[in-house]
């Protein structure tokens, strides 16, 4: 008696997860369950997003807009960076705010860089498609792209959690 073969279609994983490793930084300035992921690829660069379990995410809440505008003085969105040194690039600091997200239920979260180096580019898509930041945050909502300085490239991760250890902190909550 033959038995039909099942062939099984191979999963093929995100282009994030084959080429960066996620680097969490959870309760961002102290502000509980604001945690967000810093994918890293091999070449240093890193991208801000929002973690899995960023309120934004979890409690179906509606965005109203994403501000990039830190004040009177300071857009990211006129970051202008160009060369192959990247004249230009805003300098920012783990804390830097790169922008905000007011929800339609008054709630205001501010997204912060979490690593040291310069602003590459905010993603100006999620200006205009808000829902795309809910619907694909770790892919086409990402927030920003900063790209450390190369000295301090090997210690950026120091005091941020692997994605085992925030997949734990996060059952523990």
């Amino acid at each position: 008696m033959a038995t039909k073969r099942e062939t099984a279609e191979p999963v093929v994983p995100l282009f994030v997860d084959r080429y960066f490793i996620r680097w969490y930084e959870a309760d961002v300035k102290g502000k509980p369950c604001e945690h967000h992921c810093i994918p890293q690829h091999s070449n240093r660069i890193c991208v801000t997003t929002l973690a899995e379990s960023h309120p934004v995410l979890q409690s179906g809440k509606t965005i109203k807009s994403i501000p990039c505008q830190i004040s009177t003085n300071c857009s990211r969105l006129q970051n202008k960076v160009s060369g192959k040194f990247k004249w230009g690039a805003q300098f920012l600091t783990e804390l830097a705010p790169l922008s905000k997200i007011y929800c339609s239920d008054g709630e205001e979260y501010t997204v912060s860089s979490c690593v040291r180096g310069y602003s590459m580019e905010v993603n100006e898509n999620i200006l205009h498609k808000l829902s795309i930041l809910q619907e694909k945050p770790s892919t086409e909502g990402y927030i920003a792209v900063e790209l450390p300085k190369f000295e301090e490239s090997k210690n950026i991760t120091e005091g941020l959690l692997t994605q085992k250890q925030y997949e734990v902190m996060v059952k523990m909550h």
